[in-house]
């Protein structure tokens, strides 16, 4: 990765990471991968701003795909410590909502226990990852045709020199 990409991938990846780790905040995932999508607009923008020449849709499609899967692996590597924060109190809350419903069938309750193993935080990166490259990539597309500029594409880059066919 060059360093043009480097800076706003990560900025990027961070906003992804940060929203979509916070315990409420996070929520706004549930509307259409808020953050996930703002996190790889925002790298397409700062890599716009950093570029002598427009970025080609190509070229935010993949900005945008890195800092989903930066922001994947960087959620999980925050949830794990607010998880271990909050856990006690979301133990009380399951164990209320256990006790509220007698009737819960068995496997719910299995699988209500069984919700912060390692396992779970395996699938949590994984999904995470996943979910971030694709939505990310997304975002980074909607960046591209939101933030685009009047400079010349990148084809029209100085050094560069285009070979036509014969007509």
């Amino acid at each position: 990765m060059d360093a043009g990409r480097l800076q706003p991938v990560l900025l990027g990846g961070l906003l992804i990471g940060v929203l979509s780790a916070l315990p409420i905040v996070s929520i706004g995932n549930c509307c259409c991968c808020l953050w996930i999508i703002s996190g790889g607009m925002l790298a397409v923008y700062l890599r716009q701003q950093n570029a002598p020449f427009a970025i080609t849709s190509s070229e935010g499609a993949l900005v945008g795909l890195m800092a989903g899967i930066a922001g994947g692996i960087i959620a999980v590597l925050l949830a794990v410590p607010i998880d271990l924060l909050m856990g006690p109190m979301q133990r009380r809350l399951l164990d209320w909502v256990m006790v509220a419903n007698p009737d819960l069938p068995g496997e719910t309750r299995d699988m209500i226990q069984r919700f912060s193993t390692p396992a779970a935080v395996t699938f949590k990166l994984l999904f995470g990852v996943v979910t971030g490259a694709v939505f990310g990539l997304l975002g980074g597309l909607l960046g591209v045709a939101v933030f685009r500029t009047n400079l010349p594409p990148a084809a029209a880059q100085p050094g560069r020199i285009d070979i036509l066919p014969p007509e």
